[in-house]
């Protein structure tokens, strides 16, 4: 009996349609986002080489290593960058970015949405409300806000918004996206040191201006990431994107709950801006914290917070009661504390809301 042999199936157009249509519906914009065939820091640096050049001026928002990251691709591309930054352990307040834009007078400010390494989450909202009273392009790393916070790009006026799956989603890191808006495009299409032919050039991948849909599927995306990116984002629509932020909306306020009852300090200092994707935790003075290596969801800090702080990543399918429960039993046992007290703070938060 003959069988079909089996292999590589490349992406569909109606796999591609689908895609689109989940991603635009997510970002609650009428424009279709560009699909990034890799993981986020590959759009994000697409949107940095797109829009920096010699005579423009960006303020650059620093509040974590990806915004420093950011800053250099920046003046990479000639850019005269204007850079605002705080202590990890706090987030930029719309007053601080009111006061620069007033004394560097950009043309585009970009800035971290939530950073999941610090466990802050910036004031998006006020910020693109000030950015847009002084008509600056804003580009905005929603890698990991994307399903954890509020993103209605086209309310909030957001010109370029990259957003990554692997975190709040649940979903593949092999495939990406950036929403532009159609003065994001303009804004490439002015500037001629825009690359273009290559794997960063946004612009070669710009939708049909009139409507017409493309030939073919892009050949570059990857079809099994896309894919897993499609049951992923079906998932969300099944359970409801508000569902799903309620969820780490919770798992945030629980976890804080739970280190506050082990005479934990959070890392973040104001309680106003913490992050719904992680919870950081101060570890100065607690040597039993001091791990090196990841125990279920909870981490050391990366990079130079490293020995500083301690996450928690509640996001994704972790964004759960249980998930937290574990973490908060990790931390009594580095601790050498019983847990019961902390795991009763923990599920006070959540009350009588059910798990997904």
């Amino acid at each position: 009996m003959s069988r079909e042999p089996k292999g590589y199936v490349p992406l569909s157009r109606s796999e591609y349609d689908t895609l689109k249509h989940q991603l635009s519906k997510l970002l609650f914009t009428e424009h279709a986002p560009v699909i990034i065939p890799g993981e986020a820091i590959l759009g994000i640096e697409a949107v940095a080489a797109g829009i920096s050049a010699p005579g423009r001026t960006i303020l650059n928002v620093v509040t974590g290593p990806y915004g420093s990251l950011f800053g250099k691709w920046l003046e990479r591309g000639g850019a005269t960058v204007a850079q605002v930054a705080v202590p990890f352990d706090e987030v930029i307040t719309a007053e601080a970015i009111l006061a620069a834009i007033k004394k560097h007078k950009p043309c585009a400010l970009s800035f971290v949405q939530a950073e999941v390494v610090t466990g802050g989450s910036n004031p998006a909202r006020e910020i693109l409300k000030i950015a847009r009273d002084f008509d600056l392009i804003t580009v905005m790393d929603s890698v990991s806000a994307v399903g954890g916070e509020a993103l209605p790009v086209d309310e909030w006026g957001v010109d370029f918004a990259a957003i990554g799956a692997q975190k709040a989603l649940a979903g593949p890191n092999g495939v990406s996206a950036v929403s532009v808006s159609l003065r994001g495009w303009e804004f490439l299409e002015s500037n001629p040191h825009a690359p273009r032919n290559s794997i960063l050039s946004l612009l070669d991948l710009k939708p049909d201006g009139n409507g017409t849909a493309p030939v073919r599927v892009p050949p570059n995306i990857p079809a099994l990431e896309a894919r897993a990116l499609i049951s992923a984002l079906t998932l969300v629509e099944e359970e409801g994107l508000e569902r799903v932020i309620r969820r780490h909306e919770l798992a945030a306020a629980s976890a804080i709950a739970g280190i506050r009852a082990l005479g934990l300090v959070p890392w973040q200092k104001d309680s106003r801006f913490y992050s719904t994707l992680t919870t950081t935790v101060r570890i100065s003075g607690k040597p039993g914290l001091l791990i090196d290596q990841p125990v279920g969801i909870v981490a050391p800090g990366d990079g130079e917070l490293f020995g500083q702080l301690l996450r928690i990543n509640h996001f994704g399918a972790n964004a759960c009661r249980p998930s937290v429960e574990e973490a908060v039993r990790t931390l009594a046992r580095l601790l050498s504390q019983e847990p019961e007290h902390a795991i009763a703070a923990v599920s006070q938060v959540w009350g009588d809301e059910v798990d997904r």
